[in-house]
């Protein structure tokens, strides 16, 4: 009997959920086994009520789908009665092979629901009373209130939600570990409620305390280089309601209201870009214990607000993920104090102290040093990233609250001379969404690993919350293009499918009734600020990805009148309605072949945004089909292809050549597939010929960078892709390791060659847009891919390329199906260089594998002949290429080369 056994169940792609707001949820799971070509062919799902003991409850069953003959084995939905506001649930999978063999019941897995109705709520919001505590104070306000707990409590949970950022005490001690609650959303239209058990806390027959911590955060704190506040209003509030169910079935909840007590505290001021500035000497000590006398506190008001915009969490929450010490520390030239972490990061320093009373400590954060070693900010423009503490005097610990800060570098001033400063004292708190980790990569070359690291660290530092364009100046916006740019790199290295699908219904919510798509999301700039071609396609591109890339197919229909409204405000745009010709772009954003003095690269913007125009058309055509939309995939298929053609009339000369001359111009038409046969080839010959001529240097921004290694190694070009992002001198991607980065940079030359910056003006040093280069690096030189038919990796590609100037390289991805692997490895025989390749795919999945240079009569799969090896499902030579159809399992395979010749 082989294993044969169900794990990782999940619901909603998350584990054990609490709080739970989609009311048809739906459930995945993955097998585990000891055999090869493993196929799900059968499982029974079933869902019951929560018991007390914990066992599963099998007589109260909500859903029991039977026996369901089916390879599904991820987004299941739930079909059993509706589920319930705040009701717990328990799950369990079993399922068959396809050989009738049935495992064993899986663990079981929960899931709790949150509240999902607005009559869910009693509570109201509440915010301390304007003639005692000035609304626009820059002070962080404390809402306490007392409670007492009858006997025989079963279950208490907390849901909080606020017009601002909130932090929860429960008598003393944190709530939860979350960050930057209630996270941002585009506020007018949804906001965000948390739920905490908070079970082991609460004690029967005693009193209580629960106290909230308010700020501006991005509700109405600054946002954007115009000094903008209050872009959603301009009250901070809290709206929260504790449930306390006992064991006689009874329920009290206590809730925000007008009995609550405020006032303010050690937090004078907290912004996101700024720091805080905060006086221990003001902590206002045990003020969330029961005991405590609030009768100095100010009385608090209800803020009318619309509660059926609340919607329960929806992706995983911002956490400390990571705790860095630092490396060195330094004395510049010029005298200052500065600590060094030895990394780009985003979160903020926690400090651990014992200096004087009145100790007034000033923490500036910044990215760089100048070419002097000194201490550089210009870059951060107005954003401050300054923390003030003035101690309390003794042992005392802290850590800013409601802002983060960009950095690797702090700047430390007012340690007093007769106290050393010791390394020990300070600690680098990683902030980010805590999205599980997914996928790496590796090779030979250890500059690629150093920028596969700053490809990780900048999606750290850039996913918090929203996938914002930069973490350190007056900006931190959730910029379309960057995102989607991104994204596909972006879900190799983590799962991000809850991530994106939460910041897409902030697009489709702040999408204009025409379809046009805002710059950033949420949307804080002006009513000026949409519908840029490449930047509007994230509409389209990223629901697209998360489907392809999960296999969810929810998030196309959630975003399906979304996307195709955007397809027809492009539509209504130009001067002839298969071209787009007119408006606003921001082409290839910061192309190196631009004017002096302009951010935007030489291609044509009508160019650019007609070839968007039509993938973003292709895509939606795909989506369509996708969902068995018949009319809408034939309408918009006709409209594609009179793109396609007006884009050869628009662009094309009769014989064949591309009437601009740039990289990017050749990269789109050659990526998105608009040329074909004949024209293909010279366009790529002509792409070659452009990066030649520039010394094998790229001069893309944006829009071309992402795809013009891929371009080139789709059209025979494989060896100058190679030659490109292996280039080491600027610009280029190892350029910047070079020069120290640690993180992705905006601008390719950000630090130039004589230490010198490129700009003040627009100049992060953690910027994730060209860290797109690692779909690239998994995709082609390691050779993991999918195929789109059989989305989620369920139908795996393996198509290495040993030819990248390595001697070896890795990948390994965990897909929704499980682990996914490929290596290979060069060697040498008699005969001249071997490659030796390593395949693992999970069960449930089937694979293609392409190797080039392979030979069936001599290629040894797991010490076995091809025709011989289990889990081979087929085999068959097309020219130079061994293509192998494997099941699940892991795979070694040897393919010894021909005499003399090198990979």
């Amino acid at each position: 009997m082989t294993l044969f056994e169900v794990t990782h169940l999940r619901c909603e792609s998350l584990h054990n959920p609490v709080g739970l707001g989609v009311t048809i949820p739906r459930f995945s799971w993955q097998l585990k086994s000891d055999g090869v070509h493993v196929i799900q062919r059968a499982y029974r799902l079933q869902v019951c009520c929560n018991s007390d003991s914990g066992e599963f409850n099998e007589n109260e069953l909500l859903w029991d789908t039977g026996r369901v003959e089916s390879e599904r084995s991820v987004w299941v939905e739930y079909g059993g009665k509706p589920l319930e506001s705040r009701q717990q649930y328990q799950y369990r999978v079993k399922v068959w092979d396809q050989h009738g063999q049935e495992s064993a019941w899986s663990e079981t897995a929960y899931l709790e629901m949150g509240l999902l109705h607005p009559s869910d709520w009693s509570a109201v919001f509440i915010t301390p009373d304007s003639a005692s505590i000035d609304p626009q104070a820059e002070e962080i306000f404390l809402l306490r209130k007392s409670f007492t707990v009858r006997s025989g409590v079963r279950r208490a949970t907390i849901y909080a939600t606020s017009l601002g950022l909130y932090e929860l005490e429960l008598d003393g001690e944190r709530v939860g570990d979350w960050q930057y609650t209630p996270g941002w959303t585009s506020y007018r239209n949804r906001l965000q409620v948390q739920a905490y058990d908070v079970t082991n806390r609460i004690r029967s027959g005693v009193s209580h305390a629960i106290g909230a911590s308010l700020a501006n955060g991005w509700y109405k704190g600054n946002l954007a280089w115009q000094d903008q506040r209050n872009i959603f209003g301009d009250t901070r509030a809290l709206l929260l309601q504790v449930h306390i169910d006992y064991a006689d079935g009874t329920t009290d909840i206590v809730g925000t209201d007008g009995t609550w007590r405020a006032s303010t505290g050690p937090i004078l001021m907290s912004e996101l870009y700024h720091g805080e500035i905060y006086d221990a000497r003001m902590e206002k000590t045990g003020w969330t214990s029961a005991t405590y006398d609030d009768e100095n506190w100010t009385a608090v008001s209800e803020v009318k607000h619309a509660v059926d915009i609340l919607v329960m969490q929806e992706n995983e929450p911002s956490r400390i993920t990571e705790r860095l010490k630092p490396v060195a520390l330094l004395r510049t030239p010029v005298g200052e104090t500065v600590i060094d972490m030895g990394q780009n990061m985003v979160g903020r320093l926690h400090l651990r102290l014992n200096l004087p009373e009145g100790t007034e400590l000033t923490l500036q954060h910044a990215e760089v040093l100048d070419r002097d070693g000194n201490f550089y900010t210009g870059n951060l423009r107005n954003a401050k990233q300054t923390v003030r503490y003035t101690c309390k005097g003794g042992g005392e610990a802290y850590e800013p609250h409601f802002s983060f800060q960009g950095f690797r570098y702090v700047k430390v001033v007012g340690w007093p001379e007769e106290t050393p400063l010791e390394l020990e004292r300070f600690t680098g708190h990683v902030i980010h969404t805590d999205m599980e980790p997914s996928g790496t990569f590796e090779c030979s070359h250890p500059l690629l690993n150093r920028l596969q690291q700053n490809i990780v660290w900048g999606q750290r530092g850039n996913f918090l919350d929203v996938p914002t364009d930069c973490p350190q100046r007056d900006e931190r916006l959730g910029w379309t293009g960057d995102a989607q740019v991104f994204i596909r790199t972006a879900a190799f290295n983590y799962g991000v499918d809850a991530f994106f699908a939460k910041w897409l219904r902030d697009l489709k919510a702040d999408q204009r009734s025409d379809g046009g798509v805002p710059f950033v999301v949420p949307h804080v700039l002006d009513e000026k600020a949409y519908s840029s071609a490449a930047w509007g396609d994230a509409a389209v591109i990223c629901p697209w990805t998360l489907y392809i890339c999960y296999g969810d197919r929810r998030v196309l229909e959630e975003q399906y009148e979304s996307m195709k409204a955007w397809i027809d405000y492009m539509r209504a745009q130009g001067d002839d309605e298969h071209l787009w010709n007119t408006g606003f772009h921001f082409g290839d954003w910061l192309g190196l072949d631009a004017k002096e003095g302009s951010y935007i690269g030489a291609t044509p913007k009508d160019l650019i945004a007609t070839c968007f125009y039509a993938y973003s058309t292709g895509l939606f055509v795909k989506t369509a089909k996708v969902l068995g939309r018949h009319e809408d995939a034939e309408q918009y298929a006709k409209l594609y292809e009179q793109i396609v053609a007006a884009f050869e009339r628009e662009f094309m000369t009769a014989s064949g050549r591309l009437a601009a001359h740039t990289q990017t111009a050749h990269v789109l038409p050659l990526i998105f597939g608009l040329v074909e046969g004949s024209v293909r080839e010279r366009l790529a010959r002509t792409l070659a010929e452009y990066v030649q001529e520039n010394n094998c240097h790229l001069t893309t921004g944006f829009v071309g960078t992402p795809y013009l290694c891929h371009a080139l190694s789709e059209n025979g070009y494989h060896e100058l892709a190679v030659k490109l992002v292996q280039q080491e001198s600027y610009p280029s991607w190892l350029y910047a390791i070079h020069q120290g980065a640690t993180t992705i940079w905006e601008h390719w030359d950000g630090i130039k060659p004589d230490g010198t910056f490129w700009s003040d003006d627009m100049n992060s040093y953690n910027h994730y847009a060209y860290g797109s280069i690692g779909d690239w690096l998994y995709r082609v030189v390691a050779g993991l891919d999918l195929d789109e038919a059989v989305p989620g990796y369920q139908r795996i590609r393996f198509q290495p390329r040993p030819d990248s100037g390595l001697t070896y390289a890795k990948a390994a991805y965990q897909s929704v199906y499980g682990l996914i692997r490929s290596e290979w490895q060069l060697g040498e025989d008699e005969d001249g260089s071997s490659v030796t390749y390593e395949f693992e795919l999970p069960p449930n999945t089937t694979a293609e594998v392409r190797l080039p240079g392979g030979a069936m009569e001599n290629a040894v799969v797991n010490d076995a002949d091809v025709g011989q090896a289990a889990g081979v499902l087929s085999a068959q030579q097309l020219g130079d290429t061994l293509v192998l159809e494997l099941g699940s399992g892991t795979y070694r395979i040897a393919i010894p080369a021909s005499p003399g010749a090198k990979g």
